[in-house]
């Protein structure tokens, strides 16, 4: 298969196969992100898109899973999208499921029609990172995009029958905001109710800018225990009533949590008061790796 540069995917995509139909991220300026500074955005020549599901369909006996990638590959234009969706129905009719990566604008600039549209087509599910609920953080990173606006996009990609998967950072708020980062981001999950909720630790890799202003004292980094303190203030705040499952067991995390809200709540509220009272249940930060 042919990529450009290094490629990344959910974790939940890890057996999927991968199709890259930008370069980069259009958006490109959030603060605590390195994946794509070392790439200019732009789109990919559908043509050779489609030659790389050809060269797919002729290496691999089964497809299970599709991930459409770079950072935001919902900004293709939905008939170019839709050209490539018809392509994966017709040639891998084993397929299941057909994921992408969208920001909150990519979200928004699509019409109701053309989710509906895209849905119907055969995409599954968009992974759109939200970061935080409380627009001062989101202002601080330079995320481009308002809590509101947030919510606005994964309602409307709930809406049209599409699985949003939505990714926070603990952490993000530093030592100054991480209450108010805890407590909006409990309240825009139980606004959106998306399908699917994926909480992260911060973790800064080189390229990042947020890096300058940790080595400058500006923001302070959270310890361990208070990203634990942190994430429980944020699950008290979630009040959501149809199924959200939620899941915190990356590697980037303290505290492993796996479960469906509401139901959950509770139970995963219990791990993390367990953990602030046992640190030896807190990970080791050897093995806290992206």
């Amino acid at each position: 298969m042919r990529y450009e540069g290094n490629i990344y995917r959910p974790p939940s995509e890890a057996r999927s196969y991968l199709l890259q139909v930008t370069i980069g991220c259009s958006h490109n300026k959030c603060t605590f992100c390195s994946m794509f500074k070392d790439k200019k955005f732009r789109t990919r020549d559908l043509k050779e898109v489609l030659e790389d599901l050809n060269m797919a369909r002729e290496t691999y006996r089964h497809i299970d899973k599709i991930f459409i990638c770079d950072g935001d590959a919902l900004c293709l234009a939905t008939n170019k999208l839709l050209t490539i969706l018809e392509k994966i129905e017709k040639d891998f009719p084993e397929c299941k499921s057909v994921g992408v990566y969208g920001s909150p604008q990519d979200v928004l600039r699509k019409t109701p029609e053309d989710l509906v549209a895209l849905k119907e087509a055969g995409l599954e599910i968009i992974y759109i990172g939200a970061e935080s609920g409380s627009d001062k953080v989101l202002k601080n990173i330079c995320k481009g995009a308002t809590r509101a606006e947030i919510i606005e996009a994964v309602k409307k990609i709930e809406t049209a029958d599409i699985a949003a998967s939505v990714t926070f950072i603990s952490g993000l708020g530093g030592r100054l905001d991480w209450e108010e980062h805890a407590k909006e981001t409990g309240t825009m999950i139980s606004a959106m109710e998306p399908s699917y909720v994926g909480l992260l630790t911060l973790m800064l890799e080189p390229g990042a800018e947020l890096r300058d202003d940790v080595n400058s004292g500006k923001f302070q980094l959270l310890s361990a225990e208070e990203i634990v303190g942190e994430t429980l203030l944020m699950l008290k705040n979630i009040e959501v009533k149809k199924n959200c499952v939620f899941r915190s067991n990356h590697a980037s995390n303290y505290v492993s949590l796996r479960g469906d809200l509401p139901v959950d709540k509770e139970k995963m509220m219990g791990q993390l008061r367990k953990a602030m009272e046992n640190t030896n249940l807190l990970k080791d930060e050897r093995f806290r790796m992206l």
